[in-house]
């Protein structure tokens, strides 16, 4: 090895961000990098983030998880999208499903061939033609060999956590339980040289990755990194969860259902029901919330419903010196879009591919901040957009959302689809095309036009080619089992429900 490669790597904090981390650095450079974690019983993760979307595959796959036996071990369903419901209007819902739209041409995307069938009367709801809408609405799933995965999960985030500190410490990594006590600088560069924890013991290290949550006890009581607050523009900044008995089947989507003062999630896992209410305390009170939660919740209640504050934004730097930020210790950005397993995912990959030496290079530093920042931002403003784009005038919360001075870069997107229907995908973004559509279209945005390419087509060539496209995702989608059924025979949890 090299005399100033990274030799130490230390993990402030466990939960899904720390040992996410410890798996992949135990999985990938164990032979090489002693992992060591930090982590106290007797400080609680927030452990509620219990829904993905499909990039997880990648991080699995870097660490060989077998899908099934993932799943049974986490109580997990399949999730294909996020069901909006009274979003845009009350009584009014629409699906985020995970799928594409695959058949428009070299010039114009299919929503320009669809918008044309709808202006005409010949075009049905978006989602017939793609198979993962439709499997949505009608609660079929399953996978098969070669098939595109297009699809998330729905997970326990505790048993998460659980099943990768398994592989982290088979991979060698080791865990020191304690409260961190004092944080060592070096005084000549600022770099963190170890932490002391409440038993006296010190832990030295080279890298030292920050999962401590919402408290940044690294990045931001330590080295003092700041953070931006994006409040203004995301005004929810609390969150009361409880545990439910499931009834009924689990679907395979999530939903989110709008109300006066934000929003209300439902996570159906093969044993319970994960439930919610983000909102804003400007407008409901803690107790309100909790009691409007309970009021919107079916089946016996398993815990006590808890309030979760937080401030969605993100730190100045998420690497600092030699301390990177990962997880809530990076920022936040509200669950509606289940973005916050991918940025401990992205975050993680992108450390691990420009893994530094011990005298931390400015250059690669600045550059996975700046890749950071730019994912993050893209799904910044896509949270935005759900919130903006809004005929909703009947709350002050929502009449505020919809009077937002929104960012340019989502201004400017909003604008040329509402011109044009042109949505695009720019690089490093997590969002591809069929989201945008998906959302701005769920959100009330109706373009004003469609490319020119499309009326070369003639009227019967279009009705056979919306007839044909819509045929084929129903025959795809009736041949699939019912979701449920596909669990039990490929990865049904011990404890799932029956």
């Amino acid at each position: 090895m090299q005399q100033d490669a990274i030799k130490n790597v230390v993990i402030a904090g466990g939960g899904t961000a720390g040992w996410m981390t410890a798996a992949a650095f135990g999985k990938l450079f164990g032979k090489n990098i002693k992992v060591t974690l930090v982590e106290s019983d007797a400080i609680p993760t927030v452990g509620v983030g219990e829904a993905t979307i499909p990039t997880l595959h990648l991080f699995h796959d870097l660490l060989k998880i077998n899908e099934a036996d993932f799943m049974a071990a986490t109580n997990a369903t399949f999730k294909l999208g996020i069901k909006f419901d009274d979003w845009y209007k009350k009584q009014q819902s629409y699906i985020h499903s995970f799928g594409h739209f695959n058949h428009g041409c070299w010039a114009a995307g299919f929503q320009h061939f669809w918008l044309r069938g709808k202006n005409v009367n010949i075009a049905s709801e978006i989602g017939d033609y793609c198979p993962e809408h439709l499997a949505c609405r009608l609660g079929k799933f399953a996978t098969a060999p070669k098939q595109e995965r297009n699809h998330a999960f729905h997970l326990d985030a505790g048993l998460y956590a659980k099943f990768l500190r398994n592989i982290a410490q088979q991979c060698g990594v080791k865990r020191i339980e304690g409260k961190i006590n004092t944080v060592n600088l070096d005084e000549d560069n600022g770099f963190i040289q170890s932490l002391i924890l409440d038993n006296g013991q010190h832990i030295v290290g080279d890298l030292f990755i920050d999962c401590t949550g919402f408290r940044g006890v690294l990045i931001e009581q330590t080295l003092h990194t700041g953070y931006e607050d994006w409040s203004h523009w995301l005004p929810c900044d609390s969150a009361v969860a409880v545990q439910t008995e499931l009834l009924g089947n689990s679907v395979p989507y999530t939903r989110s259902i709008a109300h006066d003062a934000g929003w209300q999630w439902q996570i159906p896992l093969q044993n319970r029901m994960g439930n919610g209410l983000v909102f804003c305390s400007k407008y409901i009170s803690d107790e309100d919330a909790k009691t409007q939660l309970l009021a919107n919740i079916q089946g016996k209640t398993l815990n006590t419903p808890r309030v979760i504050k937080f401030k969605t934004g993100v730190r100045r730097k998420l690497w600092n010196k030699n301390c990177v930020a990962i997880g809530l210790a990076g920022g936040f950005i509200e669950p509606l879009e289940s973005t916050s397993i991918h940025l401990i995912q992205q975050s993680i990959i992108r450390l691990m591919q420009s893994l530094p030496t011990k005298r931390m290079d400015p250059a690669i530093i600045d550059r996975f901040n700046t890749s950071m920042r730019g994912e993050i931002d893209n799904i910044r403003d896509f949270i935005i957009l759900h919130y903006h784009a809004t005929a909703r005038k009947d709350s002050a919360f929502w009449r505020y959302c919809q009077n937002i001075p929104i960012p340019e870069t989502l201004r400017a997107r909003m604008e040329q689809f509402a011109q044009s229907a042109h949505v695009y995908q720019g690089s490093g973004e997590l969002f591809g095309e069929a989201s945008w559509l998906q959302v701005m279209l769920g959100q009330g945005i109706m373009p004003n036009s469609y490319h020119p390419i499309v009326d070369l087509m003639s009227e019967q060539e279009l009705i056979e080619f919306l007839a044909t496209i819509k045929s084929q995702t129903s025959r795809r989608v009736s041949s699939l089992p019912d979701h449920l059924d596909f669990i039990r025979h490929y990865c049904k949890s011990p404890s799932a429900h029956t």
